[in-house]
């Protein structure tokens, strides 16, 4: 299982920049302040602001443990080799497994964002398109985009979410000066909120925040990446952190005595431009947040198809998606498969489910974070088996890893006490499922071809720590 010349990817052409970039368009800002508030809303009213706070803190911590990791060593594959470094293989398949199915909702949530968005701007225009339509044109323009060239993919989604955000933070400047910049005092009070929602809503902060650290997925694409890539991991969660707690508070505000409340709000940004009298915003507005969708679902196909990448690499997929493309060095075979499989379950769940495209994009958003939990709780429990191997624990990293491990636990519980209205409450099950066909394909390999799950061991540690080559291993 050697790398060939055959599954290359164009080497040291994405700075620090870029990698924000990337990072940036998978969590896609645009998308919370567009469609992800009103649903934080509705599950934990007007303190909106607070899950975003604390589920800013805890992926923090999830931060130092991967940046354990990002510092030491860089390559493709992201969480899926750093968990199989500290945990072993069978933990890295896991992981992987649950990175794909992240990557794979979350890129969902970006194509039917698209579509609703395109879908307002073509009704301005007195022009009727079935979503399905919608989903191709996404779905296909990623792919085109993807396959040729990833620099171009990282400038476009940098491009398209800075000038989305940019118009998102006028209309908040607007407000907040039509406002006299007055503090809205209700979303610092107790009254009316529950502990026991906190759960749920720092859920769907996790659906909101995923994504920080899918630049992990670029090491042998980043230029200086054990320098760039840990930096780009720290400064997306940071950004769009604070850009999500300011975002709900003005949000809440805004709409706060408005016939419609924000949780029944479909477009909250255009509702906002008509009370505030800039109606000449919201159809810019929509434009930017169908881009930034767009962008989403670029940046998420990208990353996905580098983790299968990985795994095609070790034997864990069929070879073939292992490919690169000759000319473009661009995994173009992984990144069909997530092309297929995007257009495959949204067009499944519109015409055999019968779900609304908003109902399409909340269901996503909300199974992708469960991918997101997974990768994130593997990854930090594979952090001191790392250090250990590597001769470098300290007490501080035990306490730093306890200290997330806690903290993912919120949303992990939150998602199933209280239990949440249907069909919410059939996600994790869903989710458990799915990640119980990727335990019974590691049993498998255990069974049938031990030799490769120790293969997988012995390349993982020759790519990253050479040096442990040979050593036991969990």
């Amino acid at each position: 299982m050697k790398q060939t010349t055959e599954s290359r990817l164009k080497p040291h052409c994405l700075n620090l920049v870029e990698l924000v970039a990337q990072n940036i368009a998978v969590i896609s800002p645009t998308m919370t302040a567009a469609l992800i508030v009103p649903l934080m809303f509705s599950t934990i009213g007007s303190m909106s602001w607070l899950p975003y706070a604390v589920g800013t803190v805890m992926l923090l911590f999830v931060t130092v443990n991967l940046n354990q990791f990002a510092r030491r060593s860089a390559g493709t594959g992201s969480m899926y080799s750093y968990t199989s470094l500290g945990l072993g293989p069978s933990a890295g398949c896991l992981s992987g497994w649950c990175l794909l199915w992240a990557y794979l909702f979350i890129s969902l949530a970006g194509t039917t964002g698209f579509t609703i968005f395109a879908g307002k701007l073509l009704a301005a225009m007195g022009i009727t398109c079935p979503p399905v339509i919608l989903f191709a044109v996404c779905i296909g323009a990623c792919f085109t985009l993807a396959y040729m060239d990833i620099k171009v993919s990282t400038i476009v989604s940098l491009g398209l979410e800075f000038a989305s955000v940019g118009l998102i933070m006028l209309l908040c400047a607007i407000v907040l000066f039509q406002k006299h910049f007055a503090v809205d005092t209700t979303q610092f009070s107790l009254t009316g909120f529950s502990w026991m929602n906190l759960g749920l809503g720092v859920v769907v902060a996790v659906f909101s925040l995923v994504g920080f650290e899918s630049s992990t997925a670029f090491g042998e694409e980043a230029k200086d990446a054990t320098k760039t890539i840990p930096k780009s991991i720290i400064w997306s969660l940071l950004l769009t952190g604070a850009f999500f707690v300011f975002i709900s508070y003005i949000e809440v505000m805004a709409t706060n005595g408005y016939s419609t409340t924000l949780d029944k709000m479909d477009a909250p940004l255009s509702v906002m431009c008509g009370i505030y009298k800039v109606s000449f915003l919201s159809l810019p507005i929509c434009a930017g947040a169908m881009a930034s969708f767009f962008a989403l679902a670029l940046s998420c196909m990208n990353a996905g198809s580098r983790v299968m990448l990985a795994m095609g690499r070790h034997g864990i997929f069929h070879s073939a998606t292992s490919k690169t493309h000759a000319k473009h060095e661009t995994p173009h075979m992984a990144l069909g498969i997530m092309a297929i499989c995007m257009f495959v379950v949204v067009t499944l769940c519109r015409f055999v489910f019968k779900l609304e495209v908003l109902d399409e994009f909340n269901d996503a958003g909300t199974m992708g974070a469960f991918g997101f939990v997974g990768a994130y709780t593997l990854v930090t429990l594979a952090a001191p088996f790392y250090l250990k191997k590597c001769g470098e624990l300290k007490a501080k990293d035990i306490a730093w890893c306890t200290a997330a491990v806690v903290l993912l636990m919120i949303p992990a519980i939150g998602s199933v006490y209280p239990v949440p209205p249907a069909p919410v409450n059939y996600f994790p099950y869903i989710f458990m499922g799915y990640l119980a066909i990727g335990v019974i394909r590691v049993i498998f390999l255990k069974i049938q071809a031990p030799e490769r799950l120790a293969a997988i061991r012995d390349q993982v540690r020759t790519q990253h720590l050479p040096g442990l080559l040979g050593t036991s291993a969990p």
